[in-house]
């Protein structure tokens, strides 16, 4: 029993290690793949053609070139073999002009004959050279005497030197009838043919992957409220459709935008009348005291009336520019600097950037006011890398709990503890701004300052 519990403990460990191996290998691997679209399909055309080309090379090398190489190397020492016989057999030919001839003019073969002592001594073999090793393996089995070939030496044939009893036969051949020589030729072709349809391939997968990049780019455009007036379907029928359906998309989000924006318009200009009319009557009244209190609510109904106008409309109606934004905080700071509230301003990085500079500009003039309303130290400070579009805002102020840091977006809402109620404001400000700052495909977030307050950050993208 405590064999069989030990064996399963084993067994459990060990897929335990595995499974912890395969963990690493698949994050190791995901860590190497490319990333985007164009080099993964690169990827999966390149890999299988890469695959398909290197079995088709081996078993070409493997089943052809080097069989066709045996087989003309053996062809080539039973001639020589032939040759030695002829010459066991015809004494008589004693300058072996005969047997010259016959290799010469029959065999293709030039052979000669030294003294025999001239036997030179092994020398190294390359290491990767296939007629080496079948010549010389066919010379040991066909002849079985001491030899000596070189392969090297000359670039068009090969010199082979057999031992006999009474001298060395010297014998020259023709690489070609020895060594499959052109078998690279289709190596070329294949590596060649390969690498022109990969050239065609890039180029037709990249006019693929075009309308694709213009459909992301039109979409992070309409998510900073950017136009892309040149943005059509292309490509392939599913990018199209793509590119078909989020175009429908952003009509319908447009088209409700204007649909809200001219309702509150209608609202607005019913509700002015009204305000209008009280504001006449409140006049007629002249300077009753009971007049001074109504003058006061319908100012504070005009201003909240205002502010959740400029919410609910969001400003949709401006086109994006380029905007010097350490000119934009510049402006704020001396704006906020007539109402008595002295600011700090710093910029780092370049200035230009596009955005919807009227509404971006009230987003930031909500921050600075809802500063100073509550600070007396104020600090602006901008700055600009190669994605994003960074500006804080810090004051010396109560600052806001961290439970309240994202209920205080709500609209209308207003805290009791941190900020006080008596300052007035319709609770519109923040929410208006991270409207605004999300319109432009980025956020607001809200942290301790370094002053001591508050710090509130737009982050949106360049």
């Amino acid at each position: 029993m405590s064999a069989l519990v030990s064996a399963k403990s084993m067994l459990g460990a060990l897929g335990r290690g595995l499974s912890t191996l395969n963990g690493w290998f698949g994050r190791g691997l995901k860590e190497l793949m490319p990333k985007g679209l164009y080099a993964r399909a690169l990827l999966i055309i390149i890999v299988p053609m890469v695959i398909l080309q290197s079995v088709v090379a081996f078993v070409f090398m493997e089943r052809h070139w080097n069989t066709v190489t045996r087989r003309l190397s053996a062809a080539v020492v039973q001639d020589i073999s032939a040759l030695i016989d002829v010459y066991k057999s015809y004494p008589q030919d004693k300058d072996r002009v005969q047997l010259r001839r016959i290799a010469q003019t029959r065999l293709g073969l030039v052979v000669d004959f030294l003294p025999p002592n001239d036997m030179p001594a092994p020398g190294p073999k390359p290491f990767f050279s296939l007629l080496d090793q079948t010549l010389s393996l066919q010379l040991s089995r066909q002849i079985g005497r001491p030899f000596w070939i070189d392969t090297v030496g000359r670039s068009n044939t090969v010199e082979i030197r057999i031992k006999l009893e009474d001298t060395v036969m010297r014998i020259y051949a023709q690489r070609s009838a020895a060594y499959a020589s052109n078998s690279q030729i289709f190596i070329f072709w294949m590596l060649g043919t390969s690498s022109i349809l990969l050239i065609v391939a890039v180029l037709f997968l990249r006019n693929q992957i075009r309308p694709i990049l213009h459909l992301a780019d039109a979409a992070e455009n309409f998510g900073k409220g950017r136009d892309a007036p040149n943005f059509r379907p292309r490509g392939a029928r599913e990018v199209r459709r793509a590119a078909q359906a989020f175009m429908e998309m952003k009509e319908r989000v447009e088209r409700s935008l204007e649909q809200r924006t001219t309702m509150l318009a209608g609202v607005s200009h019913d509700l002015r009348t009204i305000l209008t009319r009280f504001k006449l009557e409140l006049a007629l009244l002249g300077d009753a005291p009971e007049a001074e209190g109504m003058r006061k609510d319908v100012d504070e109904m005009s201003g909240m009336l205002e502010d959740y106008l400029a919410f609910a409309r969001g400003d949709g109606g401006e086109q994006a520019t380029l905007t010097d934004m350490a000119q934009a905080l510049e402006e704020l700071a001396s704006d906020a600097e007539r109402h008595g509230h002295p600011v700090r301003v710093a910029f780092e990085g370049d200035p230009m950037v596009t955005v919807r500079p009227a509404s971006f500009k009230r987003c930031l003039a909500n921050l600075v006011s809802n500063a100073a309303r509550h600070a007396d130290t104020i600090a602006i400070t901008g700055f600009r890398d190669d994605r994003w579009l960074t500006v804080t805002v810090d004051d010396d102020g109560p600052g806001i709990p961290l439970q309240l840091r994202e209920e205080v977006f709500k609209p209308f809402l207003r805290l009791d503890d941190a900020r006080n109620q008596d300052e007035g404001g319709s609770g519109l400000g923040l929410a208006i701004a991270r409207d605004i700052a999300r319109a432009h495909g980025g956020d607001i977030t809200l942290a301790d300052s370094p002053l001591g307050g508050l710090r509130a950050a737009v982050r949106v993208p360049v």
